[in-house]
């Protein structure tokens, strides 16, 4: 089975610096390892043993990280930017696992910040999708993921090709050495631009500006229950909403 690993395809949403007026900046932030992307991994490489083990970055996101945990085969799309839409993402996610051709399985985190990429990948690839992942295996065509669901663990079996988005259930338990970090740097990585890809970002969705939001003041009430309850018809009253 071959299966291709997404990984550092979003910034750091706490890289953000929202500027007077509402303008986001990013600075200098780069692509960074996503909350569930550890456990993305360990999750391919269980599909993927006695496979083929490819990961895929985007932008300036570090190949080294994902080579220095087990990925066999490394490709990159440098020159893909960070996209707001998250359709726009998926569209540069899709074109390179085509490009890359013959994947069984695309694994990707969850990614609360960016939601709505793995189904956008789903969609573009027509693959069925399992979000929630948290551990997979591979008989086969037969893929059997476990995934939580509010607070039910559901074991769910599909055919591939899919696209399996990954939840993580805790941190990673032993990251790579600097060393092993080194020697993964060493390791070539295919780079392919988004012109080679056939895709234009700028086909997404335009960003036309941002805002600070309104912010009102919080007004904390203390006291007995009877007190706190009265305050708070009375704070009510006030802003004319009894």
């Amino acid at each position: 089975m071959k299966v291709v690993a997404l990984y550092k395809w979003a910034r750091d949403p706490e890289a953000a610096n929202v500027r007077a007026g509402g303008v986001v900046d990013w600075g200098n932030a780069k692509m960074v390892a996503g909350d569930d992307d550890h456990a993305v991994l360990e999750v391919a490489k269980a599909l993927a043993e006695g496979g083929e083990l490819v990961g895929l970055t985007l932008g300036d996101g570090d190949a080294a990280w994902a080579l220095a945990r087990g990925v066999e085969v490394a490709y990159s799309v440098p020159d893909a930017p960070f996209l707001a839409d998250n359709a726009a993402t998926a569209a540069i996610m899709a074109a390179a696992v085509k490009h890359i051709g013959g994947a069984d399985v695309v694994v990707v985190g969850d990614a609360e910040q960016h939601p709505g990429v793995p189904a956008a990948l789903a969609g573009l690839l027509g693959w069925p999708a399992l979000l929630g992942v948290t551990s997979a295996t591979a008989e086969g065509e037969r893929l059997t993921a476990v995934r939580r669901v509010g607070d039910t663990i559901q074991t769910v079996w599909v055919d591939a090709p899919a696209v399996l988005s990954v939840a993580a259930t805790g941190e990673e338990a032993k990251p790579p050495g600097m060393m092993q970090m080194l020697q993964a740097r060493k390791k070539p990585v295919t780079q392919v631009s988004l012109a080679e890809l056939g895709v234009d970002p700028k086909e997404g969705v335009a960003s036309r500006g941002t805002r600070l939001p309104d912010v009102t003041g919080a007004k904390m009430l203390e006291g007995s229950p009877a007190q706190v309850a009265a305050d708070l018809v009375a704070a009510l009253r006030s802003d004319g909403v009894l």
